[in-house]
């Protein structure tokens, strides 16, 4: 479960990657590549971290997907920071697919992390 979250984290920074790329700029690029970055971080932490720290890993990998996936429907629907989206926009569907999908992911990843017996 481990890999599998990694992969989508590593997904979701390449898609907002993408878009830097793709000539989004201003605020919104700026956005991208912070999200970016994380994703990236977040995805090493989730290959290499073990214990505690792997357990704050998925929790904040978790958290970070859920905000992300939250700030496109808030850009979709009333607007975000002055940004209102479309529908239509350059990987939107694929966008909410693979964050809904990672949502999903990361919770079982999260749920597994701390069942685990703690090693002392």
């Amino acid at each position: 479960m481990r890999i599998l979250s990694a992969i989508v984290l590593v997904l979701i920074g390449g898609i907002h990657l993408f878009l830097i790329f793709d000539g989004v700029g201003g605020l919104l690029g700026v956005l991208f590549v912070l999200n970016s970055i994380a994703a990236i971080v977040l995805a090493i932490g989730m290959l290499v971290l073990r214990g505690a720290w792997l357990r704050l890993a998925t929790t904040l990998s978790l958290l970070f997907v859920i905000a992300s996936l939250a700030s496109l429907l808030l850009a979709l629907t009333v607007g975000l920071f002055g940004i209102r989206e479309v529908w239509t926009f350059t990987l939107v569907p694929e966008t909410v697919i693979i964050e809904a999908i990672g949502i999903v992911v990361l919770a079982i990843t999260s749920g597994v992390a701390f069942r685990r017996p703690r090693v002392a």
